[in-house]
């Protein structure tokens, strides 16, 4: 997993740096404020940040709440010397909460913790949809307005400010987001990039090319959607249970 680490301290991000490491994560960037946090979050697309509270300017706590706008937002373990923060910080939804020091075995577990999938979170990607969901997406071109039927959608890719669906009929654009789409289809489509939702069921394998790059091969369709390594662990898992 890739994981950018926030602290305002130069000694404290080394630290930091050198037990995540031990615990075999990649960490992909440094942050020193919650500008540079959020730029490296665009940047990198980790699947977990390690996030300071104090710190100059905007504080952990205000960081996270923005974290947690973003598309695809990663996972926050806080790390703070202060214990008073740790309400407010799990109503932000936070992973962990760990106290400095930050100890080699606490890191561990909360890093493991927010990596884990659990078999029930896979089971929910396998159910049916319900009968109350759409059956359809709405496109709206100069041909008027076009109906496409769920089960022909292969993949939602993100473009700019809208979004490409590509099904066994050709691509056309629609007026939704990714974060919407994912919240109504969670049960038939997965992450596979920060910018694309595949569907489940079409998924026919995952490849890797020498370079040690991820793509799906998805069937009736010529495209390989690529898979983002903060993606790829859930795309195996998923895989072994289907």
């Amino acid at each position: 997993m890739d994981i950018v680490i926030v602290d305002d301290e130069p000694l404290a991000r080394k630290r930091l740096c050198s037990m995540v490491t031990q615990c075999g994560y990649v960490v992909v960037a440094e942050a020193a404020n919650g500008i540079e946090a959020i730029d490296a979050i665009s940047a990198h697309d980790p699947e977990i940040v390690l996030l300071d509270i104090e710190m100059p300017g905007e504080t952990g706590l205000e960081v996270a709440k923005k974290i947690a706008q973003l598309e695809a937002p990663p996972a926050i373990i806080f790390t703070t010397a202060y214990d008073q923060y740790a309400l407010e910080a799990f109503d932000t939804a936070a992973s962990s909460y760990l106290l400095k020091p930050v100890q080699q075995a606490q890191l561990e577990a909360a890093l493991n913790k927010a990596k884990n999938i659990t078999k029930l979170q896979l089971e929910f990607l396998k159910t049916e949809h319900t009968s109350s969901q759409r059956q359809h997406i709405t496109s709206k071109g100069h041909r008027g307005i076009e109906l496409i039927g769920l089960e022909d959608i292969r993949y939602f890719m993100a473009d700019q400010k809208y979004v490409m669906v590509i099904s066994v009929n050709g691509k056309v654009l629609i007026d939704e987001t990714l974060k919407e789409l994912e919240e109504e289809f969670s049960r038939q489509f997965i992450r596979a990039h920060r910018n694309s939702l595949v569907s489940i069921k079409h998924i026919l394998g995952l490849d890797r090319d020498r370079q040690g790059h991820y793509s799906l091969r998805i069937a009736d369709i010529d495209e390989k959607p690529i898979v983002s390594r903060r993606y790829a662990s859930k795309i195996k898992s998923l895989l072994k249970v289907l």
